[in-house]
C-alpha cells in the first residue's frame, strides 16, 4: 500500500475502466473503499476530487466494497437511476443518475458510521490547529460546512467535514480527509472566499438542494496519519447580518449534545459515555454566531492563539 495522500504507481487503465471492471480502490483516512460504477459522473468527480489520494492496486483488500449501480434495467433507457448496493443489496432508494456522485459520498459516510465501531463517530466537522482539534457539531443549515471549508483555507487542517472519528482506545481524533460538502448559497460564498480551491461538479435538485464537493488540499492529505486531541467544541450558527460573537458554553450539556450527534453511541455503551466525558473535560466549549467569514476566521485564529496547548 502506498503512503497515505501519495499516488501509487501509474496505472494504465482509466478511472472509468477501473470503476466498470474490477472496482477502483481508494484510500481515505484509515479506510479503503473498493468502488464500482458504470456512471460517468462518478468517474469524473472522483478524478477531480480524489486525484491526490492514495490509490492502491485494484486487487488490494478493502474495508468496504460498494457499488453505485444502475437502477431497474428498463430505467437505463428512460430516466436512468443510480442505486447504492452494499454486500449484494440495495441500501437506499434509487436516485436520479445525475445524483450518482453525491450518492457515492453519502454511501461512504453510511459505510463508516454503520460499521467502524473502533471509533466513536460524531456527526460534526473537525479541523486541527497543530495537534489540537476543533469540533463543530451543528444541525443542517447552521453554516457548519461553510465554516469548515473556509477554515480549511485559513490555516486549519481538515480532518473531516461530516464524521468526527474519536478513537475508542485513547480519545485521539483521526483524519478522514474527504471532500467538503457544500450546499446552495454556500457554494458561491466559498468559491469567492477560496478561489484556489478545487471543486467537483454541482449536483442539482437533491433532497438537500444543490450540492458540490470541495477537494482536500494536498498538504492536508500529507498529514493524514497525524491525529489530534480535542481542544475546542464550538456550536456554530449562521445569522444573516449578525455580528461575530463567541460565547462560553457550559461543559455540562456538551456530553449530552455530542451523544445525540453520535451515530454509534448506543453501540459503545458505558465506554462511549466515559470517552465523551473525557473529551469534553479537555475542551473549551462555545456558542458561535456569525455572518461574515473574514471575521469568523479572525475569531477562530484568535481562539487558537490564546489557548494553551495542554
Amino acid at each position: 500500500m502506498t503512503e497515505a495522500g501519495v499516488q501509487g504507481p501509474v496505472l494504465t487503465n482509466t478511472w472509468e475502466e477501473r470503476l466498470r471492471s474490477g472496482g477502483l480502490v481508494l484510500q481515505t483516512g484509515p479506510f479503503t473503499f473498493s468502488i464500482r460504477s458504470p456512471h460517468a459522473g462518478v468517474a469524473r468527480n472522483l478524478r477531480l476530487l480524489y486525484a491526490n489520494h492514495a490509490l492502491p492496486a485494484d486487487d488490494t483488500p478493502a474495508d468496504f466494497a460498494l457499488e453505485i449501480a444502475d437502477g431497474a434495467a428498463w430505467r437505463r433507457f428512460w430516466r436512468r437511476q443510480a442505486c447504492f448496493v452494499f454486500d449484494g443489496r440495495a441500501v437506499f432508494e434509487p436516485l436520479p443518475a445525475a445524483h450518482a456522485f453525491a450518492l457515492l459520498e453519502w454511501s461512504m459516510n453510511w459505510c463508516i458510521s454503520s460499521h467502524a465501531h473502533q471509533y466513536l463517530i460524531v456527526h460534526a466537522a473537525v479541523l486541527a490547529h497543530g495537534d489540537r482539534a476543533l469540533i463543530l457539531p451543528a444541525p443542517p443549515g447552521s453554516g457548519k460546512s461553510t465554516l469548515c471549508a473556509a477554515l480549511t483555507h485559513s490555516g486549519w487542517r481538515l480532518l473531516s467535514d461530516e464524521l468526527t472519528l474519536i478513537d475508542m482506545r485513547d480519545g485521539r481524533i483521526w483524519p478522514l480527509c474527504r471532500p467538503v460538502s457544500l450546499k446552495n448559497a454556500s457554494i458561491p460564498v466559498i468559491r469567492q472566499f477560496a478561489p484556489q480551491a478545487v471543486f467537483g461538479e454541482v449536483t442539482r435538485d437533491t433532497t438537500k438542494g444543490d450540492v458540490i464537493h470541495m477537494a482536500v488540499p494536498p498538504d492536508h492529505l500529507r498529514q493524514v496519519q497525524q491525529p489530534a486531541r480535542a481542544r475546542w467544541i464550538v456550536y456554530p450558527r449562521y445569522v444573516s447580518g449578525a455580528d461575530t460573537q463567541l460565547q462560553p458554553r457550559p461543559r455540562a450539556g456538551a456530553v449530552v449534545d455530542l451523544a445525540r450527534n453520535a451515530f454509534n453511541y448506543h453501540f459503545q455503551g458505558k465506554a462511549g459515555f466515559d470517552l465523551l466525558c473525557d473529551v469534553v473535560e479537555g475542551c473549551d466549549c462555545f456558542d458561535f454566531r456569525y455572518s461574515r467569514l473574514p471575521e469568523a476566521m479572525a475569531a477562530f485564529n484568535a481562539l487558537a492563539g490564546a489557548a494553551p496547548a495542554g
